[in-house]
């Protein structure tokens, strides 16, 4: 008898079972990235780059993937963040690839003088041997480009123009690279390194008399406050940065490829906002200063050809006597028109 009960309770508990609605299993949490970078939040287009590109993804993965953005070096600082980046400690980051000239030396040639003439040169390496070289490298090293993006810029100054070498001679100046800072020295000016978001300190405290660097941190940083002039990229410029949305590898490897596909996508629509967002800065600096009461100039095709010779005999020489491949490397980008 007590068989039969048993028989018939377990029967009983299979028939309610079978029917209870089933229980869905519970939905996969979202991956949460980090995007970090120096930029001031909302007012500068490189912290609009990871906006935009964290909204969109968010949008076309269904919030499979989200974003937390860190701007102006509140996660990590402007320097540690490709190594953040290289060893999985950090998802992403709009960079100055130059910031990591130190511990990679070849990466100084995304900052080198006067290679780059205008934004059509600069994103033509995108495709080119020396884009794929690079690439390729940075893989090698644990990051991959997501958006590339090239920024023009100029120089703001405490007490005169920049327009010629002869000018920086006695000047404290500040380039944002190694080959930059050697061409300066070539031209008669000593140096001091620091990132861009700790330029206006240094410029309104006489640490500097002249720095280089992009429109938008000419802006963003609040220049026109500590400077009486600016020669800006909007005609010619030797200044040329690689600023790109950069992720880790690590971070590569966790996405679907369908996920990885929707990054690649992304990443690569916003170049064409970048690249528009870039020469409205050149353009956007002059007015800014300008109505601060700064004198605004702008180099001039002759200007920049002196310019081109001082590097050429200075930075590209370094660069190629002591980087690997470094004289290879710049024959490369040369190619590039």
């Amino acid at each position: 008898m007590k068989s039969l009960w048993a028989r018939l309770s377990a029967v009983v508990v299979l028939s309610m079972l079978a029917a209870s609605p089933a229980i869905p299993p519970a939905a996969a949490a979202p991956l949460v990235l980090k995007i970090s970078h120096q930029f001031p939040a909302n007012t500068d287009f490189r912290d609009q780059v990871a906006q935009r590109f964290a909204k969109e993804v968010e949008k076309r993965t269904n919030g499979q993937i989200t974003f937390q953005i860190y701007p102006g070096s509140s996660l990590y600082k402007a320097t540690q963040q490709f190594d953040a980046m290289s060893n999985g400690a950090l998802d992403m980051a709009v960079y100055p690839l130059a910031y990591s000239g130190g511990k990679l030396p070849a990466t100084n040639l995304t900052l080198m003088p006067a290679l780059i003439r205008n934004y059509e040169q600069a994103y033509a390496w995108q495709g080119a041997p020396i884009g794929n070289w690079l690439e390729q490298y940075l893989d090698e090293h644990g990051v991959k480009i997501i958006t590339w993006i090239w920024q023009a810029g100029g120089v703001a100054s405490r007490d005169k123009a920049i327009l010629l070498p002869a000018d920086v001679k006695g000047l404290k100046t500040r380039g944002a690279g190694k080959e930059i800072e050697l061409m300066l020295q070539a031209a008669g000016g000593s140096i001091a390194t620091f990132p861009s978001n700790e330029t206006y300190n240094a410029m309104q405290s006489g640490v500097v008399d002249a720095l280089w660097t992009s429109s938008a941190s000419l802006m963003s940083f609040r220049l026109p406050e500590v400077a009486k002039h600016v020669t800006t990229a909007r005609d010619h410029t030797f200044w040329y940065m690689f600023e790109p949305l950069l992720m880790s590898k690590a971070t590569w490897a966790k996405l679907s490829p369908e996920q990885q596909k929707i990054v690649v996508e992304v990443g690569h629509s916003l170049q064409s906002y970048a690249l528009e967002a870039c020469k409205a800065d050149d353009q956007r600096a002059a007015e800014v200063f300008a109505k601060a009461g700064a004198q605004v100039h702008d180099m001039n095709a002759q200007q920049f050809e002196v310019w081109k010779n001082l590097a050429e005999q200075s930075a590209w020489k370094s660069f190629g006597d002591s980087v690997k491949d470094g004289r290879h490397l710049i024959e490369m980008a040369n190619a590039v028109k």
